[in-house]
């Protein structure tokens, strides 16, 4: 396995040809910290290094479209529960470097196959409007049996604030009436997941 700065330096190479990207490579790993979050770096933030173009730019967020896809690819039409870490690897690539929050909501079907993966509001740093009338709306309309809730903080604590506990009682209690199940609510960050059943909040 490569190691990051060699990962980002080929990556780099195809984007800018002709060029000795190692220094490139270096700047970004210093202000991202990662590969991982150099690609899921906002692109004015990208700009701001001295010596990346739109081009690299560019070229940087379609490895991030790939590696998204990717990683959705794992977890679509296989049974969700039984491939927990590939669907919390996806959760991650999709949320967790975020810089607003973000509420998406899993579709379930009767085998727990994921049949749709759709963000129900976006927001600010710290809250995203939810209604839960919707997201149960939305379950009749797909036919789906069963949903599992995903937010993201993006301050990089996963842990669930007040309200978070609130709302999920609010969509579980909605759900339960058109027995639709609720599996779990993960909240994302940098600093991991946190999962309401794990932590018997639900």
């Amino acid at each position: 396995m490569l190691p990051d700065y060699e990962l980002l330096e080929l990556a780099l190479f195809a984007a800018i040809p002709r060029r000795d990207v190692k220094p490139l490579a270096k700047a970004l790993l210093s202000k991202f910290g990662s590969f991982a979050e150099t690609i899921a770096a906002p692109r004015e933030r990208l700009l701001e290094v001295e010596g990346i173009g739109a081009n690299a730019v560019t070229h940087l967020k379609i490895i991030e479209a790939a590696a998204l896809r990717l990683s959705r690819t794992k977890v679509l039409k296989r049974p969700a529960l039984t491939s927990w870490q590939a669907l919390l690897d996806y959760c991650t690539a999709a949320m967790a470097r975020n810089p607003q929050e973000e509420f998406r909501v899993l579709f379930l079907d009767k085998k727990n196959a994921l049949i749709a993966d759709e963000v129900q509001g976006q927001g600010t740093v710290d809250h995203t409007p939810v209604y839960p009338r919707e997201i149960v709306k939305r379950a009749l309309e797909l036919s789906a049996s069963a949903i599992i809730l995903v937010h993201n903080h993006p301050s990089g604590d996963p842990t669930p604030s007040r309200a978070d506990i609130e709302m999920t009682r609010e969509i579980v209690s909605a759900a339960k009436a058109l027995r639709i199940t609720v599996h779990d609510h993960l909240v994302v960050g940098r600093g991991g997941t946190a999962s309401f059943k794990a932590l018997g909040l639900m």
